[in-house]
């Protein structure tokens, strides 16, 4: 082109004004006839980039804290809704969805809407998916999704619920990048999305990762906010607990999330979910059943614990198996045989993204401005265009009455002068003429006018008549009330809370990701297990394991129960206790020693398992036999004594502080005479009392004082006399507690309990008195527990068999009596010990009514 062509005509006009850049500094000359603009060259280039970023910022990057949305979002949802590609209406391909979005709305390319699309389409990466995608939509592997040629899609239900009242000029609309057709500025939004579904997005100089939340959590939360619209976040906390990742794991401590919550920032910390189990020759396995947000499967098992391994950065691992499928995620990591499970576990969730943080970064767009938001204004902002939406939403059915009413009341007038009306008309040489004779005999309006000219001969009827009165008063109430819920308000308020519960009620569900408690300020490697509560047993053969504290129903008593391990032959189960798993666990042998270990190095295996051999975790010595374990939360710290009892009645106090040291080879606690063991360890205040239970239903309550307080390696004195049968030895030693009851039971599941005061205080050493009436159908007695009525308790058998039952449904009766029957057992079974658990240990949880 010549340069000629290039020259503006000379037509007398002005020259397009040029924008103002007042920091730059140029100079202006003419060369063949154009004006050259000197310009700083670092000036422009500033000005030029912010300008860049901005458009980044405000029209690509960062989603609207009214819908949440990013535009292409929009514009997919915008797309689909011009096609009518609803959750009702048969997909389509996606490459005409995408066609229709760049053709229309985006002016970018077809492979950054279809990524888009997506995303929106995957159940891992979308807490509530707002495509409905059919096909190859990628994988949690991330393996990348089929061409939008293969690929179709169609909206979500709850993409409905974005674009509910648009037609109803509930927004406003702008031009599209074309200015051929418009767009909205923004969806009416009524599913929260900006805090259900999150979302990420990097702009220029800034960024922002907002997680996804549980619906209901967030609707009970705005809710309340609605109520009190300077709630704070620890009042919102009650109701938002913190994010809920489409791919469950567990988040660990409350701090990152009070942080993101208050200041729009913080540092959450995820983990998967996973098991130690067993199997066969000893060996153990890692099952991975949840993974941490965003976490990539296969670069997890192929570039980082494969990786690991192979350089023998670890040692331990015998194989790593991928067993996911439709079903649910199940990753194995296959340990040698003489691997220590929890130190494995620990290195992986230390240097593999089995833990990995989520940075929340909560910045949206607020009036077309970049703004750092804390949860109370992310929620005001999301309550706030709710108002506005219903307030236009009820201004246009306003005006829609109002103009209905306005025909209604003109037809009423034409039927009142029916007959000078047709007169009128029939008169008229044109419509135009009757209409402007009727403007002007009746006052009607010109819309009045055109509403008689078209009405049909059938409104003449009585009828019809009667119908338009009827219609013309309910529009009168109908704008009676739209106009007041513009005035008012609480109708408002009203109108939100009852659409926010109506999403609840169709769209929410549990939530995924579990919240556990984390204490330490600094996470270090014990930090990176859930402080939760567990249940560990002990088998009579040394066997151990952990299994979390829900695994066993409550159930009724009389109930069979069901089986809570698999034991060897001729093992049965000694020991049950509730600790989380920070608890320390001393562990006291028959022989008088003490070991001690942490609760979470217990291998945590399956309810039907038979766990880990004891051996493995502690060194005792050879011969030896755990007969007696004290969870402590922090022993060094801890105060009193601890009171030991032996099976021929020996008791003896030691102070725990003799205990804040314990080699690995264990510690000399008690001197054991050579036809005794050891039995039974409590913990003590100092100013306790003591009940001692023996086989053949004799029982001693004494004060601790009554035992004088040795050094750890002494021997013990009498604590209760025995009947001088071969088989009698006391089956339970228990601290006495104010206001609850003794419960015993009898190896053929009879069983009773006694309020305490009936037994007497006496001095150690005596015989003692009748705890229970012993005969064929109660058996010997097996144990005791000091137990109050909202007590649960575990009752394990011989042959592996537990249940767990209600201390209120053992009826309370006196001390010489039988009782009534706890477990039903099979032939040849017996009870093999009882464990307490208090109220305080266990959440409600629902019965389930045994089956005979």
């Amino acid at each position: 082109m010549a340069d000629d062509d290039l020259t503006p005509p000379d037509d007398g006009t002005d020259s397009p004004e040029q924008p103002e850049t007042p920091e730059l500094s140029a100079s202006v000359t003419s060369t063949a006839g154009f004006d050259v603009f000197n310009v700083n060259v670092e000036d422009e280039m500033r000005t030029s980039y912010l300008n860049y970023a901005m458009s980044t910022i405000i029209a690509r990057a960062l989603p609207d804290v009214r819908d949440g949305f990013k535009p292409v979002q929009r514009r997919i949802l915008m797309g689909m809704n011009d096609l009518n590609v609803t959750p009702g209406a048969q997909r389509v391909k996606s490459a005409k969805i995408v066609g229709h979005v760049m053709g229309n709305y985006h002016p970018h390319g077809d492979a950054s809407i279809y990524a888009t699309m997506v995303r929106m389409a995957q159940p891992f990466n979308m807490r509530y998916t707002l495509v409905d995608g059919q096909g190859n939509f990628g994988s949690v592997d991330n393996d990348p999704p089929a061409a939008q040629r293969y690929t179709e899609a169609r909206m979500a239900v709850a993409a409905t619920e974005m674009l509910q009242d648009l037609d109803r000029e509930t927004v406003d609309w702008e031009d599209n990048y074309d200015q051929q057709g418009l767009e909205p500025k923004v969806l009416p939004g009524k599913f929260p999305n900006f805090l259900c579904n999150g979302g990420s997005g990097i702009a220029v100089g800034m960024a922002t990762n907002v997680p996804p939340h549980n619906l209901r959590e967030i609707v009970d939360g705005a809710t309340y906010m609605l109520d009190k619209p300077d709630a704070t976040v620890e009042e919102l906390m009650e109701f938002v607990k913190g994010p809920d990742f489409p791919t469950a794991g567990l988040i660990l401590g409350t701090r990152g999330i009070k942080s993101a919550f208050a200041t729009g920032r913080g540092s959450i910390v995820m983990q998967a979910r996973f098991a130690i189990e067993p199997i066969e020759n000893g060996k153990h396995n890692i099952v991975i059943t949840e993974l941490p947000y965003q976490v990539i499967k296969q670069r997890l098992i192929q570039e980082q614990i494969a990786e690991h391994v192979k350089q023998k950065k670890i040692e331990g691992i015998s194989g790593i198996y991928d067993y996911s499928d439709k079903t649910g995620m199940r990753i194995v990591v296959e340990l040698k045989r003489d691997a220590f499970p929890q130190k494995i576990l620990n290195y992986l969730l230390k240097h593999t993204q089995l833990r990995t943080t989520f940075g929340v970064n909560m910045l949206a767009l607020v009036e077309g401005q970049p703004q750092m938001l804390n949860l109370p204004r992310a929620l005001g902002y999301y309550l706030e265009h709710r108002r506005e939406i219903v307030r236009r939403r009820t201004l246009f059915a306003l005006n829609k009455a109002k103009s209905r009413a306005h025909i209604l009341e003109g037809l009423q007038i034409a039927l009142d002068f029916l007959d000078e009306i047709i007169a009128l008309i029939r008169a008229s040489r044109t419509p135009d003429i009757a209409r402007s004779q009727m403007i002007e005999r009746f006052g009607l309006s010109q819309l009045q006018s055109e509403a008689i000219l078209s009405m049909q001969l059938r409104a003449l009827t009585g009828l019809e008549r009667e119908r338009l009165e009827s219609d013309f008063k309910d529009l009168l109430k109908e704008i009676s009330s739209y106009e007041d819920i513009l005035v008012n308000p609480a109708r408002v308020t009203t109108i939100i809370k009852t659409e926010l519960k109506g999403l609840r009620d169709k769209y929410g569900d549990d939530r995924r990701t579990r919240i556990v408690p984390m204490e330490a300020e600094e996470i270090g490697e014990e930090d990176l297990i859930p402080d939760e509560e567990m249940i560990v047993t002990i088998t009579r053969d040394g066997y151990i394991k952990r299994v979390p504290k829900d695994t066993y129903p409550t159930q009724h008593r009389g109930g069979k129960g069901r089986i809570g391990a698999s034991t060897k032959e001729e093992d049965t189960i000694e020991h049950l206790f509730v600790a989380t798993t920070h608890h320390f666990i001393l562990f006291f042998t028959d022989r008088g020693r003490v070991y001690r270990l942490k609760a979470y190095e217990v291998p945590q295996s399956s309810r039907t398992a038979m766990g880990t051999a004891i051996i493995n975790l502690l060194n005792i010595q050879p011969g030896e036999r755990i007969t007696a374990t004290i969870p402590i939360k922090d022993y060094k710290s801890a105060e009193g004594h601890l009171l030991f009892a032996t099976e021929r009645g020996e008791v003896k106090r030691t102070h725990l502080s003799l205990f804040a040291n314990l080699r690995t080879a264990g510690l000399i606690v008690f001197d054991i005479e050579e036809n005794d063991a050891l039995r039974w360890v409590a913990h003590t205040t100092g100013d306790d009392e003591v009940i001692m239970v023996t086989r053949k239903g004799m029982s001693i309550r004494f004060h601790e004082n009554e035992v004088p307080a040795r050094g750890r390696a002494a021997g013990g004195v009498r604590g209760i006399r025995l009947s001088g049968e071969k088989d009698d030895h006391v089956v339970n030693m228990s601290m006495v507690a104010k206001d609850k009851d003794l419960l015993v039971i009898g190896e053929l599941g009879i069983s009773k309990r006694t309020p305490l005061s009936e037994y007497r205080s006496q001095s150690r050493g005596g015989k003692g008195v009748q705890t229970m009436a012993l005969s064929d159908k109660t058996g010997n007695i097996v144990d005791a527990k000091v137990v109050e009525e909202q007590d649960r308790l575990l009752i394990i058998t011989s042959n592996g068999i537990t249940i767990r039952l209600k201390v209120e449904d053992i009826r309370s009766s006196g001390r010489s009596t039988q009782g009534v029957r706890a477990i039903k057992l099979s032939t040849g079974d017996r009870v093999a010990s009882v464990e307490r658990i208090t109220a305080d240990k266990l959440e409600p949880i629902e019965e389930v009514i045994d089956s005979n």
